[in-house]
């Protein structure tokens, strides 16, 4: 268990700040990094912390969600990273904004304090003269730009499928396809609630200036949102450019094994027919009646298996001429 306190003014930023600092005027917040139960019961006697709110960090509930509770509001937002093919690093965050004071909760994998550190040096005089409100929407907008992080490593693992899969298809990348596929489910359906999240705090607060944050990262989600959209296209897209890669694949196998077999069929049928019973190569002068027999059947079997493909226009069939079509077109509107 780890737990950072920072409090600030106008103008001071107290990097090492105590829960006291609120009754000198100083807006206070606090990280805490893997809690004990003895940690969230004391930040809830001192905070006066929902207990249903609580509850769900307890038992460890991922759905994001926004609650305008009595005297807090109480937010839970997803900070996601790609790891591989198949599986989504997806790490809670817990978010109990008050008066004067924010408190976050997460595990270690998630890393709040750099950013709350640059957001005051980098915006000190916006977010320091504005309430905590201002805080809580800047880390809020600082998770939802890591997600265009995360769509960019999907991004390039498909394009790395589509170069593959146009000179070596496999089986894994169908595979990879799916895994991406039902990433790309949980991506958007995340995204859509993080959407109503910001829509919602957005239409609740009357502040322009702190406002103005969640704004932008509203903007923000609904353009990864369109983007996941397009991700979903170009998967399909990939999947029908594998299928395809294959089915040519399996056409040069096919024409392959078909070269070999032409090449054997003429000798295979000289050596049916010398091999037969009855005919005495050393005797060649002399042929006997059912060997003549058998070759004049054969002779018209064959001749009716070709009259039969070529009227049902299997072989030797001839590319109309688009005149031809046009006169027959003008006959029967005719």
């Amino acid at each position: 268990m780890r737990q950072t306190i920072i409090s600030y003014t106008e103008d001071e930023v107290n990097k090492v700040g105590s829960i006291n600092d609120i009754e000198k005027g100083f807006k206070i917040w606090i990280d805490i990094i893997d809690p004990t139960p003895q940690k969230i019961a004391e930040i809830k006697q001192s905070f006066q912390l929902d207990p249903r709110a609580l509850d769900a960090f307890i038992k460890n509930s991922k759905k994001p969600q926004v609650r305008m509770l009595d005297d807090h509001t109480f937010t839970i937002i997803l900070d996601i990273e790609y790891k591989d093919r198949k599986n989504l690093a997806i790490e809670v965050i817990y978010l109990f904004l008050g008066t004067d004071w924010l408190i976050t909760i997460h595990s270690s994998n998630v890393d709040l304090i750099t950013i709350v550190e640059r957001l005051l040096e980098e915006k000190n005089k916006k977010i320091m003269v504005a309430n905590i409100d201002a805080l809580y929407y800047n880390i809020l907008s600082e998770t939802v730009d890591r997600y265009e992080k995360l769509l960019t490593a999907i991004e390039l693992t498909i394009t790395n499928i589509q170069q593959r899969s146009l000179y070596k298809p496999s089986k894994k990348m169908l595979e990879y396809l799916d895994s991406l596929s039902i990433q790309i489910i949980l991506l958007r359906r995340h995204f859509w609630q993080v959407k109503g999240i910001l829509n919602f705090l957005s239409h609740t607060k009357k502040d322009k200036e702190e406002v103005e944050y969640i704004e932008v990262a509203y903007d923000n989600i609904m353009q990864l949102i369109d983007l996941v959209e397009s991700y979903r296209d170009t998967i399909n897209s990939t999947r029908d450019l594998y299928i395809a890669n294959v089915s040519l694949q399996m056409n040069d196998t096919m024409k392959t094994l078909t070269l070999f077999s032409a090449i054997l069929l003429p000798l295979t049928f000289i050596a049916s027919v010398y091999g037969m019973n009855g005919l005495d190569l050393n005797n060649i002068n002399t042929i006997p009646v059912g060997f003549a027999i058998v070759l004049i059947t054969m002779g018209i079997v064959g001749a009716f298996l070709f009259w039969l493909f070529k009227k049902k226009q299997w072989i030797l069939v001839k590319d109309e001429d688009t005149n031809d079509l046009g006169k027959r077109s003008k006959n029967k509107a005719l």
